[in-house]
This record gives structure tokens, C-alpha cells and sequence, in this order.
């Protein structure tokens, strides 16, 4: 007995003098891999889960701290998204990657106000690219109203920079999402004398052949889609019944995986879609990624979504979060950092050429620099095109800018109004 109590004295004094565990970094997921969008959710929760296995199995975590992933399942559904977000905050949250801009739209005055950083890659609040006024919100590299003014330009390419008296029709998601782009367009309308129409499609987007018999009736030179989930697969199979030209038809970068166009076989062939990096598996991670998480038998999913545009684009989201961790701790000298110190380094991103081929995917991305009054990034896209000969997208341009003129007014215009609306004086002063 005497030894017991001896040795349990001896336990207790080891564990006084021992320094405390070291806390992991929390990487919460707030994913959907169940519902009608499933399809595009899965691919993107299993490349930001694959990178950040990488980043823990291959370099031991970010500078020798390790992510905890967790996940949460959100549906798609704007409230399950937010009771995610209050059931993991609490465990040391470091950044929120909503994948939904409703959620976006709700997490934003809680994150604020709780202090976790929340990054909207091409998504969520456009406004939110104004650090002055929203301080911990991010959406780098490129902005729903970006997205919009580069499309624009792209058919002014296609023809010949002159818009008057042509029609654009915006196919989107009758959602917070949806309706992003619509101000953004109406803008643009009046500088460049396109008429433009508006079509509305409810969740899930399973039927549209009102909306497709009425594009078929009036007759548009080209239609934009601001789609999600089978919307997207629905809307490429109706243009195509109704012989609609595919190379006049353009989603915006979350109508453009192989999910959108792979159930329409050739009717889908030359439909087109911005993009937010290069599509393919043609990068050097994938070898690491093949090393040390998929024979490893570490996935995250059964292996069939890999180099898919949406898996990548989960990979890049995952990448940038675990940059600006690196950059946070930099900054403050520790390892252990907490949100507000990864909201810092968030703000001082700055992603290049050099750095993007360091890591493995060299010409993936666009070069950017975040900064207290950018969190929006360098506004540029690509447009790729389904090639379904192939069965894949090709890029077929450059990196091309939105047009400032018109987005940036837009975005101080709306930020400025929230400011006031909830008493936020701007900063970076």
C-alpha cells in the first residue's frame, strides 16, 4: 500500500513538473458528403483532408505541430452549417472554410465577433475582399463579382470587344449564392449595352425545362451559370437538348468540375467554365500524395475523385490555409498559435510563382498578395473548356483581370454600408 501511495506520489510530481502537451492545430472541415450536393461536396472535403494528412504524415505537421482535422456535416444546409460552426469553435478553431456562401453570409458577424478567421475561396460576401471594414473575413484569390467581369470579358473577346445590343442570360441558383453576381452584371451591362436576363432555378436545380424552353424562346447570345450540385449536370443536358452553343454557355468556377459535364457525354462538349487554378493531375505533390497518404491507405475518400477540378480545388484551399499558418508563425515566433494569430498571417499571405513550385504544383495558381485592405486577392481567372473527346477541361486562355472600374466601387459601395449598419470603423489607417 505504502508503495502505491509512494509511486502515485511519484506519478503526480512527474506530471506537475512536466511541461503541458503540446495542443494541435484545429482544422475544422464543415463538409457535405450526403445530400443533393454531394456530388461536388465530396471531391472538395476529400482534397482538403488528403493535404492536410500530407502535410501531417510527410512533414510532420506545420513546422512539427500537427493539424486535427475536423470535420463536420453541414448537408449544404445553411443552419446545420452554423450549429457546425458552434459545436467546434470551442476546440481551438484556427479557420472556417464554409464551401457554402449562406453559411458564409450567417458564420460572418459570429466569426467576427468570436475572432476566428473565416476564408471564402471565390465565394461567400464579395464585399468581404474590403479588410478595412471586414477584418476576419478573407475570400483570395478571387471574388464572385470578379468572376462576373471576367466572363464579360471574355465574350467581348469572342466578339470583338463590342456587347451592344447582344443579350446575356444569367442561369443561377435562387440563393444567397445566385444572386452574388446579379449587381455586378447590371453594371456592367450599362458600360458595355448588353441587355440582361435573369433565370432563376430553385434547389436542387433538378428540373429546368421552363427556364431551358425559355432561353430556347428568347433566344440569348450567351448564357452565364451560377450553379452548384446537379443544377450544373441538369442545366448542361438541357442546353444541349435544345442545341443550345456550348462554347456561348459559361459557369463560373463552381460550374465547371467533371461532375457538371461528364452525364451529358458529347452534348457537353465545348461548354466552358471559369476557373480558380489549372485543371489536372499533372503536379509533383501527387507523387507525395501517393507516397504518403494513398498507399499508406490515409485517404480520405475511395480514390476515384483525385486530380478531379474540385478535389484540387479542396487541395488549394487546404494549402493556402496551411501557408498562412506557416506565415502566422512566423510572425508571432511560436508554433502554437491561436485564431487571431492565424488571422495575421492570413493578412500577409503572399503566394508566388517560386513558392507555388516549392510546394508542388508549379503554374496551378494565380500570384497574389493579401493585405489589410485586400482579402480578395488578385481577382484574376481563366476559362477552360470541356473537351469530351478527351474527358477533360483545357484551358484555352490567360489569366484574365476583372474589371476594377466596375468591381471595385461595388465592393466600397457595399462594404461601406455594412460598416455602418453594424457601427465597424475601418481600419489600416
Amino acid at each position: 500500500m505504502k508503495f502505491t501511495k509512494i509511486a502515485m506520489a511519484g506519478v503526480l510530481a512527474a506530471m506537475v513538473s512536466a511541461p503541458p502537451a503540446m495542443a494541435d492545430l484545429v482544422f475544422p472541415a464543415l463538409s457535405y458528403r450526403t445530400g443533393p450536393y454531394a456530388p461536388n461536396g465530396i471531391p472538395f472535403a476529400d482534397g482538403y483532408a488528403d493535404y492536410l494528412t500530407l502535410i501531417n504524415e510527410r512533414d510532420g505537421g506545420i513546422n512539427g505541430e500537427k493539424i486535427r482535422l475536423v470535420e463536420c456535416e453541414t448537408g449544404y444546409n445553411t443552419e446545420k452549417g452554423v450549429e457546425c460552426y458552434e459545436s467546434t469553435k470551442g476546440e481551438g478553431a484556427l479557420i472556417y472554410q464554409p464551401l457554402s456562401t449562406g453559411i458564409t453570409y450567417q458564420l460572418i458577424p459570429k466569426a467576427t465577433a468570436d475572432g476566428i478567421p473565416v476564408h471564402s475561396m471565390g465565394y461567400g460576401r464579395t464585399s468581404a475582399a474590403n479588410g478595412k471594414v471586414f477584418k476576419w473575413v478573407f475570400n483570395y484569390p478571387a471574388t464572385y463579382w470578379d468572376g462576373a467581369s471576367i466572363a464579360v470579358k471574355h465574350i467581348m473577346d469572342q466578339e470583338g470587344g463590342d456587347l451592344s445590343g447582344k443579350k446575356i442570360a444569367l442561369v443561377y441558383h435562387n440563393s444567397a449564392y445566385g444572386k452574388e453576381p446579379i449587381r455586378t452584371l447590371e453594371e456592367l451591362s450599362k458600360k458595355h449595352g448588353f441587355e440582361l436576363m435573369l433565370i432563376p432555378v430553385d434547389h436542387p436545380g433538378q428540373e429546368q425545362k421552363s427556364q431551358w424552353l425559355q432561353i430556347r424562346r428568347e433566344r440569348p447570345d450567351y448564357v452565364l451559370m451560377w450553379g452548384w450540385g446537379v443544377m450544373n449536370s441538369v442545366a448542361v443536358q438541357e442546353a444541349a437538348n435544345i442545341r443550345f452553343p456550348m462554347d456561348h454557355f459559361i459557369g463560373i468556377w463552381w460550374s465547371g468540375s467533371e461532375n457538371d459535364v461528364e452525364p451529358a457525354g458529347d452534348g457537353a462538349n465545348g461548354y466552358k467554365a471559369l476557373a480558380l487554378a489549372n485543371p489536372g493531375g499533372d503536379y509533383p505533390i501527387y507523387e507525395d500524395l501517393q507516397k504518403y497518404v494513398y498507399d499508406s491507405g490515409k485517404a480520405a475518400g475511395d480514390g476515384t475523385h483525385t486530380k478531379e477540378v474540385l478535389y484540387n480545388r479542396g487541395m488549394y484551399a487546404a494549402l493556402l490555409a496551411v501557408e498562412a499558418a506557416k506565415k502566422a508563425q512566423e510572425i508571432h515566433d511560436t508554433k502554437q498559435i491561436d485564431a487571431s494569430m492565424m488571422r495575421d498571417g492570413m493578412e500577409a499571405l503572399e503566394i508566388t510563382a517560386a513558392k507555388m513550385t516549392e510546394l508542388g504544383l508549379p503554374e496551378f495558381g494565380p500570384e497574389f498578395a493579401v493585405s489589410c485592405e485586400n482579402h480578395g486577392g488578385s481577382g484574376v481567372g481563366k476559362i477552360q473548356q470541356w473537351d469530351a473527346s478527351a474527358g477533360e477541361w483545357k484551358v484555352i486562355t490567360d489569366w484574365i483581370s476583372a474589371d476594377r472600374e466596375i468591381v471595385d466601387p461595388l465592393i466600397a459601395e457595399d462594404s461601406s454600408a455594412y460598416a455602418q449598419e453594424n457601427n465597424i470603423e475601418e481600419r489600416c489607417n
